[in-house]
């Protein structure tokens, strides 16, 4: 029978373990930006690598949301956030996320996607369409009153690829594709009162690519070094520092953009403002069944 790999366990426990640090510092006036760094410091700390930055949706922002360099947004007195983690040890990744509703006004809405995931996951196991698991989360969703979030998916994950390609939806579908044994899947349902999900105009996460270019200078300089340093895994706009003063980051990014040496991940946001939840595992498909690498032992 085929089982996890040990790092992928590690990775995990890892995440887990973060997770629930980083909301437990969920409280009105927290600094945002404190709570990133310290998940990427104790992952880092615990023997991994963050898989991508720390993400601190707020409310209306479903998505992407890490802190930019001097961020000033604190955590507000009410509402929903959204923690979402990723570990990878030695290649091998764990993909989580929890909402908390900060003054306990929310709580359904929390409740949704917490029940959306744990059915979904009883359905993980060799031969499960995804058409079958979207129909799931999108049921129990609905008996809570809410939408679930058609445009963000799960998503299959291999070794160094967070984004394997097979995409898992959040509403029925035909799709008759199938999971297979040996597989790993993050699962993470999305919910909201809203209309649908949309980019706003920030962005703070990015990732490189493999196109092979030549660029000038300092940008060059810039693309050789985010290769190095970060390879297929998506890194923050606070990570990049320099010592020259003269060095524009921004600027340089944006470059390396417009020669699609990376590409941007923007911040998403419901389109009528309303709050939204996630919840999300990773779960390895095992003949005898789901095994969730992220749960907390």
């Amino acid at each position: 029978m085929k089982k996890p790999h040990p790092s992928q366990i590690k990775a995990g426990k890892i995440a887990a373990r973060v997770l629930q640090e980083a909301c437990e510092m969920v409280r009105p006036k927290t600094k945002v930006i404190s709570i990133c760094a310290h998940v990427e410091k104790r992952i880092l700390d615990l023997g991994g690598r963050p898989a991508f930055p720390c993400n601190v949706s707020i409310n209306e922002t479903a998505a992407h949301y890490t802190s930019p360099k001097d961020d000033p947004t604190r955590i507000p007195d009410f509402g929903l956030v959204k923690i979402d983690v990723g570990v990878h040890v030695d290649g091998y990744i764990a993909d989580t996320a929890r909402t908390v509703d900060i003054d306990g006004t929310l709580e359904g809405m929390v409740s949704a996607t917490d029940d959306a995931l744990a059915e979904a996951i009883k359905l993980i196991r060799p031969g499960v369409t995804l058409g079958e698991i979207g129909s799931r989360i999108h049921h129990v969703i609905k008996e809570y009153g809410l939408r679930p979030v058609k445009e963000l998916t799960g998503h299959s994950i291999e070794r160094y690829k967070l984004h394997a390609g097979k995409r898992i939806p959040n509403v029925k579908t035909r799709d008759t594709t199938t999971l297979h044994s040996g597989e790993t899947v993050a699962i993470e349902p999305f919910a909201t009162a809203g209309s649908h999900i949309m980019d706003s105009k920030s962005v703070y996460i990015f990732a490189n690519t493999v196109r092979d270019v030549a660029l000038d200078g300092i940008t060059e300089k810039l693309r050789q070094h985010l290769r190095k340093r970060y390879g297929p895994f998506p890194f923050a706009s606070r990570w990049i520092g320099t010592s020259h003063k003269s060095v524009n980051v921004p600027v340089e990014l944006k470059k390396l953009l417009k020669a699609k040496a990376i590409l941007a991940f923007p911040v998403l946001v419901e389109k009528k403002g309303r709050p939204v939840s996630q919840s999300e595992h990773t779960i390895f498909v095992s003949d005898d069944g789901p095994i969730v690498t992220t749960r907390l032992d």
